[in-house]
């Protein structure tokens, strides 16, 4: 069996008192699409960067492709591709002496240097765009720009923390389109995201909570927490009384807040459905409405975080 593309082995990070990664475990294949999904503050930022080398763990042990992170963090650094959810290349600068600049940084020179950079415009659709300042660029365009810039020295595995905020829907689409074309070539990719949209198309995906682990497995796995149960969503007129009403009854084995409607765990869609109806309509909570519905990404991250607060 190949090794991991990638391991934690109950990895930490402390900044002082507070503990930024929690004694984290998990390992990443050749070739896979891993999803690190979590709330601002769960600690995937602090993660991928413990993985570049940029940051030192306060204990337990990583791994890439390999190289221990702690002790060889140079060597990690030369291997991997690395983009940042900011948008990290120099404005001033044009297209094309971005990604010069980066090829020199990488060591690429002669014709290796000249056939990626030729590589690099086609794949990130920049062609005719080479001497435009990057400052001009819209944000899709400097999002592939960047991802050519941190693929020009063939990394065998790419960090891509938080890669498409800030970018209209389309750009998004596009970028996972690339992401898809580099993962079908054997290149592992480790992408931090706040769209759960995104995160059902990773291969696995790892949910974090200040900074521990909470939940692990394909978006399948993830989804077996609701096995044998239903997931109704409710609507009524005053969702927060229904909320604090429901959460009372015993059959009742969950109830979250999705904007102004309700998702109620339920043992049995049809019991469950008939019981919440007739309860709302008992207390004056009508018009209402219950249905079944597939459960979400969302729905297993609550579910998840709610379940390890209720452990001692």
């Amino acid at each position: 069996m190949a090794a991991p593309a990638l391991e934690a082995d109950h990895l930490t990070k402390r900044f002082g008192d507070f503990v930024a990664v929690d004694d984290v475990c998990f390992d990443v294949k050749e070739g896979e699409v891993f999803g690190l999904l979590g709330s601002n503050g769960a600690g995937k930022s602090t993660v991928i960067r413990l993985f570049c080398g940029l940051l030192a763990p306060t204990s337990g042990d990583g791994r890439v492709l390999g190289i221990d992170i702690a002790k060889d963090p140079e060597g990690v650094r030369r291997r991997i591709g690395y983009m940042t959810q900011r948008f990290s290349l120099y404005d001033e600068l044009t297209v094309r002496q971005n990604l010069n600049f980066f090829a020199g940084v990488y060591g690429l020179r002669g014709p290796a240097k000249a056939e990626r950079l030729v590589w690099a415009i086609r794949m990130a659709d920049l062609g005719g765009k080479e001497d435009l300042a990057t400052r001009s660029l819209p944000g899709g365009w400097k999002q592939r720009l960047a991802l050519a810039c941190a693929l020009l020295h063939r990394p065998r595995l790419v960090f891509l923390d938080e890669p498409t905020g800030g970018v209209d829907p389309i750009s998004r689409r596009r970028f996972w389109g690339l992401i898809d074309t580099l993962a079908a070539d054997g290149v592992t990719i480790i992408v931090t995201t706040h769209y759960l949209d995104e995160a059902e198309r990773c291969d696995r995906i790892a949910l974090l909570d200040q900074g521990r682990l909470v939940a692990l497995g394909s978006v399948a796995e993830l989804k077996d927490v609701f096995a044998g149960r239903a997931v109704l969503e409710v609507i009524c007129p005053r969702f927060l009384d229904a909320q604090e009403r429901l959460e009372k009854e015993d059959w009742v084995r969950e109830v979250s807040l999705f904007g102004d409607r309700l998702h109620v765990v339920v043992d049995d869609a049809e019991d469950g459905r008939r019981r919440v109806l007739a309860l709302l309509e008992k207390d004056g909570n009508a018009p209402a409405t219950a249905e079944r519905i597939v459960p979400s990404l969302e729905d297993v991250f609550i579910h998840s975080i709610e379940a390890r607060g209720e452990k001692p």
